[in-house]
């Protein structure tokens, strides 16, 4: 059954958007009484038939609505730096939204190659997931930030940062068990600076190692959120 994303749906009869109006009617050659499955991107799941199949403003009739689809009892934010090659964060993005995350901040740090990013894109890329991947609740994209700006918006929750510099720390696993909310910190392809690190340990994150293996940024971001997952759904 084809997914679409329909914000701001209330009542039992809603107007697809233009542009999943024509993607429903033009790509899918979708007809009136074929079923479809809509996210409201704020928890609600809902079924409706297609009433009239215009392609700038196809109108569904809802039948179901479920609230809550899928809520998770914990919440997760990473804070990630965007890597040189942008499909590389665009594939964290995707991934992370499939997997399960609710907030996504792109960092910039002192060894940061990528300092701009085009948030628009960015979200098409994480509605896509949200559809693939049947998810009620879409995850909040902030826009680019100083890593220093972030570490003084002093967001509440357990806090870790994960970087490769060679001291003792233990798995970031070992640091979920009791924990229901996560805030991680994955720096850029040449790691967190020495300053960066001090500082943020300052400030109440704890050190944590991802696994023996060195990991690409965007590959740091997935095992983080992989973890998450796993072990809070069990």
């Amino acid at each position: 059954m084809q997914v679409f994303y329909t914000p701001n749906i209330k009542k039992i009869t809603y107007q697809l958007p233009e542009e999943e109006s024509k993607h429903a009617i033009k790509v899918l050659r979708l007809e009136a009484g074929d079923e479809i499955c809509m996210i409201d991107g704020i928890g609600g799941l809902y079924y409706g038939i297609i009433d009239d199949p215009d392609a700038k403003k196809c109108i569904i009739r809802v039948i179901e609505k479920i609230e809550q689809y899928n809520r998770r009892n914990y919440r997760l934010h990473i804070a990630i730096a965007p890597t040189k090659n942008i499909d590389r964060f665009e594939w964290f993005l995707e991934k992370a939204t499939e997997i399960g995350i609710d907030e996504i901040t792109p960092i910039l740090c002192e060894r940061s190659e990528r300092k701009t990013i085009k948030t628009d894109r960015l979200f098409k890329i994480i509605l896509s997931a949200m559809k693939q991947s049947i998810k009620a609740y879409r995850p909040k994209l902030n826009e680019l930030t100083k890593f220093s700006d972030f570490l003084s918006a002093n967001y509440k929750g357990n806090r870790f940062i994960a970087h490769c510099e060679d001291t003792p720390k233990p798995s970031f696993k070992s640091k979920l068990s009791n924990s229901q909310d996560f805030i991680v910190l994955i720096g850029p392809e040449g790691d967190f600076s020495a300053i960066e690190i001090e500082k943020a340990i300052e400030l109440g994150y704890q050190e944590v190692h991802l696994g023996k293996s060195r990991l690409r940024t965007e590959t740091a971001g997935i095992v983080a959120c992989h973890s998450v997952n796993i072990l809070k759904d069990e």
